[in-house]
C-alpha cells in the first residue's frame, strides 16, 4: 500500500506512526484480549489511557492547574452553544470579533442565548484581514469575548492574541491547536474540535479555567454544563473512547517530536515554503494579507479559474489529495496541519510549478 499526501481541512492527516500503533493495538490493546473500543469507559485500562491524554497534553500546552481539561462529544459546533449557555448565565451579553464563516455560525448561535455584540468585523474586507487590536470595541461588561484564532475555510488568522482586560476571552482552536506554543492563562476557555490537529472526528477538547465553572444558564441541559463534565471526568455518559485514545497517541507523537516549540519551527517553514512559492507566481495568487495568512489552512487560486478541474485531476492522480477550497469560497485549500509532512509541501510546490509550466 502506498499511503498519499493528505491535504484535508478535516477530517484531516493522521501521523502514520500513530495509525500503525492503533494498527497493531486495534484486536488486542496491551495483551488483554481485546479492543480499546470494546473495554469499558470506566475499567482501570480505560482510566489509565484517559488520565495519560489529559497528563500528555497539559504538558504539551502547559495547562495551568486551575484549569480543567474535558474531552467531550458533538463537535466545536456544540461548543457555539455551550459557550453562551455556560458563560453568558441568564440574561447575559457577550462580545464577538467576526473574521469568517466559522466566527459567523458561532455568533448566529450565540445570539440565541443572549445578546452578542460584535467587537469587531472584516467582513466588509471579505475577511481578507483580521482587526488589529486597536480596531476592537470591547464591552467591559461583556461575560466573555469570543474569536476564532484560525479561519479554516478563509485561510486568515490572528498574529497576535487580543487583550480583553477582566473579560475572559474564548477561543475556538480548532484548527491551530498545537500548531506552535500557547499562553493558556491567557485564556479563559479554549475549545477545538480533534479533527484537525488532535486525533479522529467526534471528539471535542476543551480547556475551561475553574472560575468559569458552575454559572451556567437554569436552563442548560446537563450535558451542555460544563461543570457536570469536569465534575464526572468528561465521563458523565460513555465519552468517545476510541477517539480519546488516539488523541492521546497523537499527544505522545507531538512529544517525540519535540513537542509544540519543535511544532511552530516546522509549521513556520512549510508556510514560508508555499506561500512564498504562491507569491513568486504570476499564475497562483492567495486573497489575504500577509500578515493575517494562516499556517494550517492556504487558499489559493489560479490565474485562469477554467483550469480548476484540470489542477484538481492532475494533482490527485500525482498522490496530492484533497485541495479543492471550500465550496463557499472557491479556488484550492492546502491544509498543512501538524501531521502533513515537509515532503509534502514539497511535492504540492514541485506538482504547481510543473502544471504552471504546462498551463500557464
Amino acid at each position: 500500500m502506498s499511503r498519499k499526501f493528505n491535504f484535508s481541512a478535516g477530517p484531516a492527516a493522521l501521523p502514520e506512526e500513530v495509525l500503525q500503533q492503533a494498527r497493531d493495538e486495534m484486536l488486542d490493546w496491551h495483551g488483554l484480549g481485546l479492543s480499546i473500543m470494546e473495554m469499558s469507559h470506566r475499567s482501570e485500562a480505560f482510566v489509565s489511557v484517559a488520565s495519560q491524554a489529559e497528563q500528555d497534553l497539559r504538558d504539551l500546552m502547559g495547562i495551568p492547574d486551575n484549569y480543567r481539561v474535558l474531552f467531550l462529544q458533538g463537535g466545536a459546533t456544540s461548543q457555539f452553544a455551550m459557550v453562551p449557555l455556560n458563560l453568558m448565565g441568564d440574561n447575559g451579553s457577550a462580545d464577538y470579533i467576526n473574521t469568517g464563516i466559522w466566527s459567523k455560525k458561532a455568533i448566529q448561535e450565540g445570539g440565541r442565548y443572549g445578546k452578542v455584540r460584535l467587537a469587531a468585523s472584516s467582513e466588509d474586507l471579505y475577511f481578507s484581514r483580521v482587526p488589529s487590536q486597536d480596531e476592537l470595541d470591547l464591552d467591559a461588561s461583556a461575560a466573555y469575548v469570543h474569536y476564532t484564532p484560525n479561519e479554516t475555510i478563509g485561510g486568515l488568522e490572528f498574529d497576535y492574541v487580543p487583550e480583553t482586560g477582566a473579560v475572559p476571552l474564548v477561543a475556538d482552536m480548532s484548527s491551530t491547536i498545537l500548531s506552535r506554543p500557547c499562553d493558556v492563562s491567557r485564556f479563559g476557555l479554549i475549545y477545538a474540535g480533534a479533527q484537525k490537529n488532535i486525533g479522529p472526528a467526534g471528539l471535542t477538547v476543551v480547556i475551561v479555567r475553574d472560575d468559569l465553572l458552575g454559572k451556567a444558564a437554569a436552563t442548560t441541559p446537563a450535558m451542555f454544563d460544563y461543570k457536570v463534565h469536569a465534575d464526572a471526568d468528561s465521563m458523565n455518559n460513555t465519552p468517545p473512547t476510541f477517539g480519546w485514545y488516539l488523541a492521546g497517541l497523537v499527544f505522545q507523537w507531538l512529544k517525540r517530536q519535540g513537542g509544540v516549540a519543535a511544532m511552530e519551527t516546522v509549521n513556520r517553514r512549510k508556510a514560508e515554503k508555499l506561500y512564498g512559492f504562491i507569491d513568486a507566481s504570476d499564475f497562483y495568487a492567495n486573497p489575504i494579507e500577509v500578515g493575517s495568512r494562516s499556517w494550517m489552512n492556504v487558499p489559493f487560486t489560479l490565474a485562469d479559474s477554467r483550469l480548476d478541474t484540470r489542477f484538481l485531476e492532475q494533482s490527485e492522480a500525482a498522490g496530492l489529495l484533497n485541495l479543492q477550497g471550500h465550496r463557499s469560497v472557491g479556488g484550492m485549500r492546502a491544509s498543512i496541519y501538524n501531521a502533513v509532512p515537509e515532503s509534502a509541501v514539497d511535492a504540492l510546490i514541485d506538482f504547481m510549478r510543473d502544471f504552471e509550466r504546462r498551463n500557464g
